[in-house]
Formats: structure tokens, C-alpha cells, sequence
């Protein structure tokens, strides 16, 4: 039996889990690059490398709408990742952000990480 193979839930309910990594995923668009905890620098690279592959087909009805669908409200950051991302990441079959340990923040000791695109 495999245990442990699903998303981690980020001690968040549904909806405040999913505002969140929509908008981590945003930011990661926007500005190249994001710092985070560990945990949730590793759920956003999952949906940002859904969303890349995704784009990566083409800016086509259909991909757009599903585009849309997982990042509903912020039209420029899906333009951005229609327009400059995907067409990077054409040839490659996968892996297109890194995580990269910073140690851990003093306030609480949590494990921060910085995610950013692979050129």
C-alpha cells in the first residue's frame, strides 16, 4: 500500500489552499521568481509546471480556456505565460522551475526556499 502520495494540504482548507498557490504561481510568472517555504515552493511548482506544459501547445481556444481555469483572475500573467514562458520551454520534455534551499527563517525555523524558472 503507498501511503503519502498525494498533495500536501498546507494545514489549509480547499479554497484558501488553492487562493494561495493560484497566487504563488502569479507571482512566479510575473517576477521569475518566488520565496517560499519549502513545502509550498514545491505544490506551486507542481501547478506551475502543469500550466507550462499546458501553454506549451499553443495559444489555441481550448488551452487558453483551461489555462483560465486554473488561473481565473489575472489576465496578464496568463499573456505572459502564453507569449514568453512556454515558447522557452518548447523542447524540453519537463522539469522547467528549481527549488533551491535558503536555509531555514528565524522566526519560526521553517525550511525557506526560493523557486525560479530554469533557462
Amino acid at each position: 500500500m503507498i501511503h503519502q502520495n498525494g498533495r500536501k494540504k498546507l494545514n489549509l482548507k480547499y479554497p484558501h489552499r488553492q487562493a494561495l498557490l493560484r497566487n504563488q504561481v502569479i507571482h512566479l510568472i510575473t517576477y521569475g521568481h518566488l520565496v517560499t517555504t519549502k513545502a509550498r515552493a514545491k505544490e506551486t511548482q507542481r501547478l506551475a509546471e502543469r500550466l507550462v506544459t499546458l501553454a506549451r501547445e499553443g495559444n489555441h481556444f481550448n488551452v487558453v480556456r483551461r489555462v483560465k481555469a486554473m488561473l481565473p483572475y489575472k489576465q496578464e500573467a496568463i499573456d505572459s505565460l502564453f507569449k514568453e514562458i512556454a515558447p522557452r520551454y518548447v523542447g524540453r520534455q519537463g522539469g522547467y522551475t528549481r527549488v533551491i534551499p535558503m536555509g531555514k527563517r528565524i522566526s519560526d525555523t521553517a525550511i525557506m526556499a526560493r523557486l525560479e524558472w530554469v533557462l
